[in-house]
């Protein structure tokens, strides 16, 4: 694997910019945190007895995702904000798995919690979708008959999420649990961690790419190779945690220029050369 051009000099972090807020315990809770192996065990079953109360009808999907859109009057607007197609740019490559039925629609859910009655689950992990396709065969039948897991990349539901369709993340729980050891104190992790570290802010072929990763394990061989007087627990110390709801969020009221543009996120099991080799070619 070729070595990055150079390492970039700009210290400024976007991540570094979105901490996750710490929750501050009640009072009356003097029993230890709970074990996040245990709550990781649970993770799955949680948010699908809360959220999947009900299934309502499917909705066009992956179709929809391709389909490039025409420039209208706000195309031609001189903003300096980022648009969703350089949002989802970034994200481009890293796949996520759904349940669809047998027309490629998403089969949808209702959070009670929300409100939202039209509700598209994702999951990170393919097994966390079978189970939900199993929940789903077993709380509607006729729903269920012809449904499957399908994999979409998160560009493409990002771009589903600009025309309005609402999404509900179900993060990895091993990642979950990575982030509540990075994150010393909290007990709970809202939204789907990411990581980064400065020490991987690389310059390659005249552009700034600041890499977000989706597994601790990913960024950890990199900053393995990166730095090598960085061992063990010192890798960890290295190592910024934030959500990537968050992390959108900021990417969509910055602007170009800001940092938040330099960002690129890394699928599950790649490296930085390798992926930005894949989405240059």
């Amino acid at each position: 694997m070729a070595p990055p051009d150079s390492i970039s000099t700009r210290s400024s972090l976007p991540l570094a910019a979105t901490p996750m807020a710490d929750r501050t315990p009640s009072p009356a809770s003097a029993a230890p945190p709970p074990n996040p192996l245990a709550a990781a065990s649970s993770f799955l079953h949680h948010h699908l007895s809360r959220l999947a109360s009900h299934l309502t009808a499917p909705r066009p999907a992956l179709a929809a995702a391709a389909e490039p859109r025409a420039p209208g009057a706000q195309g031609a607007s001189l903003s300096l904000a980022l648009a969703p197609d350089e949002v989802a740019r970034s994200l481009t490559g890293t796949p996520v798995f759904t349940v669809c039925n047998s027309n490629n629609e998403f089969v949808l859910v209702s959070d009670p919690a929300t409100g939202l009655r039209s509700l598209g689950l994702l999951c990170f992990r393919s097994e966390d979708a079978d189970a939900l396709l199993t929940h789903v065969r077993t709380r509607q039948p006729v729903l269920g008959r012809g449904a499957k897991v399908v994999p979409i990349t998160l560009d493409q539901v990002y771009m589903l999420k600009a025309e309005g369709i609402a999404f509900r993340f179900l993060p990895d729980p091993l990642q979950i649990k990575n982030a509540l050891e990075l994150k010393s104190g909290l007990t709970a992790f809202d939204g789907v961690p990411v990581f980064q570290s400065d020490l991987l802010v690389v310059k390659k072929q005249k552009k700034r790419y600041c890499p977000i990763y989706f597994q601790k394990e990913d960024i950890e061989r990199e900053l393995t190779k990166a730095s090598k007087s960085s061992r063990g627990s010192a890798l960890s110390k290295q190592i910024m945690v934030g959500s990537l709801e968050d992390v959108l969020k900021k990417m969509e009221i910055n602007e170009r220029n800001s940092g938040w543009d330099d960002l690129i996120f890394i699928p599950p099991g790649k490296s930085l050369n390798q992926h930005i080799n894949e989405v240059s070619a």
